[in-house]
C-alpha cells in the first residue's frame, strides 16, 4: 500500500496541520510515513502545501511530485494540483471556496463544501477536518478514527471540547465520500 498526498491552500487554512495530522495517524497505524511542508512567502495568507507519504514498505522520498490524491482547499490550488494527479487518482475540492470545475476526466473528483460545513459546526477552523474525513472515507488509506485518534497527540493543548468539534469535523467529512 502506498498513498502519497498533497494538501494545498493558503497559510491560515490548516494545511501543515492537517499533514502533520496525517502523518501521525499513519504512524499509529503501524505505517511508514513522510511529512514535507512548503510555505509561500508568507505563512498566513500565502500558499502552503504538504507532502505525505503513507505507505506499508519504507519510504524513499518525502517529496510527492504526482499525487495519488490532492486536496486543494482554494482556487489558485486546483489550477496547480489538478494536473498533477496520477490518472485514477483522487483529487478533493473545497467546493466552498473554489467554483471551477475540475477539468481532468481521467481522475475521481469530489467536491466537498468544506468551509460550509464547518460554519455548521460552528467553527471555521475544522474545514481541513473535514477534507481529511471525506478522504479518510474515500481511500480507505487510513481509517477516520486514526486520525481522529492523533488528535490529542498532535495538538496536546487543546481543549477536549474543541477535540471533539475536530472529530464531529471528521465524521461529517466522512459523509462525503466517493464511489
Amino acid at each position: 500500500m502506498y498513498q502519497g498526498i498533497r494538501i494545498s491552500g493558503f497559510g491560515g487554512q490548516g494545511v501543515i496541520s492537517a499533514g502533520v495530522l496525517l502523518a501521525q495517524a499513519g504512524m499509529m497505524e503501524g505505517r511508514e510515513v513522510s511529512f514535507f511542508p512548503a510555505y509561500g512567502a508568507e505563512m498566513r495568507g500565502g500558499t502552503a502545501n504538504c507532502s505525505v507519504v503513507v505507505a506499508s514498505d519504507e519510504v524513499s522520498t518525502p517529496i510527492v511530485s504526482d499525487p495519488d490524491t490532492a486536496i486543494v482547499l482554494n482556487e489558485p490550488s486546483l489550477a496547480k494540483f489538478e494536473p498533477m494527479v496520477k490518472p485514477g487518482g483522487l483529487l478533493i475540492v473545497n467546493s466552498s471556496l473554489i467554483n471551477t470545475k475540475a477539468k481532468r476526466t481521467d481522475i475521481k473528483v469530489l467536491y466537498v463544501p468544506c468551509n460550509e460545513v464547518a460554519g455548521e459546526l460552528g467553527n471555521a477552523k475544522v474545514m481541513n477536518m473535514v477534507a481529511l474525513g471525506a478522504f479518510a472515507a474515500t481511500t480507505g488509506a487510513m481509517s477516520v478514527d486514526a486520525i481522529a485518534g492523533a488528535l490529542p497527540k498532535v495538538y496536546k493543548k487543546l481543549k477536549p471540547e474543541v477535540i471533539d468539534l475536530n472529530i464531529k469535523a471528521l465524521r461529517r467529512g466522512a459523509q462525503f465520500k466517493a464511489g
